[in-house]
């Protein structure tokens, strides 16, 4: 399907440029700040697939996403730029080739500190509005879900989590967490608490720190991506230190 350019501001091409955190021939991985949809979405500004068209060559090709974040998410989102590239790495996922590790903050560290979490969600709209639920296997619609979460600092006031997907469902990480009973900070559509170390949560406390996966070039890459100040400035509230908080699944 050809989609017809979007007409973009200097700033906007500015912005998506500073976003840049790998490029190479095949591949263009950004840093996503929050607050901004990677396609789609009711709310009437660019979206990140929108902002692509900053690369677009002379013969109107552009990059393409090959996966997604949540609009309050940050963190590491991947493109192919070419056909051949977005057809190997449409496959990588598929196949569950693709490692990616995110930070979050919950209210208090989990019990158990580290674990493994297999249950499946179903899909569940209410009014407008989408929501996953964890459910029995034999649900109708019921897809299989897995996640790993590690408790990498806490203190009176919450934890810092790694967290790694198995599995790509929407609002996985976000409802498995919720489900143990430590939804994460700033979620409001999964219960998690709005403040933290007296400080309203600016926004979902999630992050995508690190992407590993197959290059269509071969080989292995892996890209990160720094939590942004809103992420650390929470964070060190709470008295959680960031220093090690991606390097596992990097």
């Amino acid at each position: 399907m050809t989609r017809a350019p979007v007409s973009l501001t200097p700033e906007e091409i500015a912005a998506v440029r500073s976003w840049i955190i790998h490029e190479d021939a095949s591949v263009i991985a950004f840093a996503k700040p929050a607050g901004l949809s990677s396609q789609g979405g009711r709310i009437q500004a660019h979206t990140l697939d929108d902002l692509l068209w900053a690369f677009a060559r002379s013969n109107g090709k552009r990059p393409e996403l090959v996966h997604r974040l949540d609009r309050d998410t940050s963190g590491v989102i991947l493109a192919a730029k070419t056909k051949p590239a977005a057809g190997f790495l449409g496959k990588a996922i598929q196949a569950r080739r693709l490692v990616k590790t995110y930070l979050a903050l919950v209210s208090a560290a989990p019990e158990p500190r580290d674990g493994d979490i297999n249950l499946p969600l179903v899909r569940q709209e209410i009014g407008r509005e989408s929501y996953m639920r964890v459910t029995a296997f034999d649900t109708k619609g019921a897809q299989g879900s897995r996640s790993r979460y590690r408790t990498l600092a806490d203190s009176e006031e919450g934890a810092l989590v790694e967290l790694q997907p198995f599995t790509g469902r929407m609002h996985q990480l976000r409802v498995h967490m919720a489900h143990i009973g430590r939804p994460l900070i700033g979620d409001v559509r999964y219960g998690g608490a709005l403040t933290a170390a007296g400080q309203a949560a600016p926004r979902l406390m999630l992050h995508a720190a690190a992407l590993r996966f197959p290059h269509p070039d071969g080989g292995e890459r892996t890209v990160t991506a720094q939590p942004p100040g809103d992420f650390t400035t929470l964070a060190k509230a709470m008295g959680l230190a960031l220093e090690h908080g991606s390097r596992s699944g990097a």
